[in-house]
């Protein structure tokens, strides 16, 4: 069931972010995935019982872990280490064996090697990071556990907050980011829509000169031109 209750989460992110990028004026509801993460753990923070408030806790869990997905790819994973652990292990297993092959020194590693070496190195540091700052929020979860009064699920409280707050940070960004994009658009159409007016003004000029002096059908024809183009950026 806790299983099945993650699929529902990442399901959920999945009608809501649908492509694997991050795409800030798209039609991805970023904000509003962060919103139903708050609101899952907020209902499991007040529901009595055991097996209901995990089982939205898992599925809070699953659209947050499908949720970072979206961003980075199967790079970094937000609610279990497991996978993280792992790449710890066999990473740390490829330096090892680079280095047993050489006698453990460093003077006989080759150029390719040395590389293989140094990427690992820097992916061992990330990888330690996110498993460190994982153990720090697990202490910190244990800690507000034990001070918060009430039932032990109110220390869920907490990263509601949290993931509540940034998912309303975020849509309001987007909102303002879009109003100032549409702005910048309806200007470039009012300079746009000026240069036409202008254009047809000098036309009519053009067309009243020809009335009276014989000019060249050629001028006329560029003159058209540079009409016709303004139109065509106009739309």
């Amino acid at each position: 069931l806790l299983v099945f209750s993650f699929l529902c989460g990442a399901y959920a992110c999945g009608l809501l972010i649908d492509k694997n990028q991050v795409h800030f004026m798209g039609k991805a509801f970023y904000g509003l995935a962060l919103i139903l993460n708050s609101s899952l753990l907020v209902v499991a923070a007040f529901i009595p019982g055991r097996l209901l408030p995990v089982c939205l806790v898992a599925a809070a869990c699953g659209l947050q872990n499908a949720m970072c997905t979206s961003h980075f790819g199967a790079i970094i994973r937000t609610t279990h280490v497991t996978g993280t652990v792992t790449d710890i292990g066999s990473t740390f297993g490829r330096i090892s064996m680079i280095y047993l092959r050489k006698g453990c020194r460093c003077s006989k590693l080759n150029d390719v090697e040395r590389a293989e070496v140094g990427v690992d190195a820097r992916k061992l540091a990330v990888l330690f990071g996110l498993w460190s700052f994982y153990f720090m929020g697990g202490l910190f979860g244990v800690y507000m556990e034990n001070i918060i009064p009430g039932p032990p699920q109110r220390a869920l409280l907490l990263p509601a907050t949290f993931t509540g707050s940034v998912g309303l940070f975020y849509m309001a960004c987007r909102q303002i980011l879009k109003d100032y994009i549409k702005k910048l658009e309806r200007e470039r159409f009012e300079a746009d829509l000026k240069e036409a007016h202008d254009v047809l003004a000098h036309m009519g000029n053009r067309l009243q000169d020809l009335e009276r002096n014989d000019q060249s059908v050629v001028e006329l024809d560029e003159e058209m031109g540079h009409m016709i183009e303004a139109l065509h950026e106009v739309e």
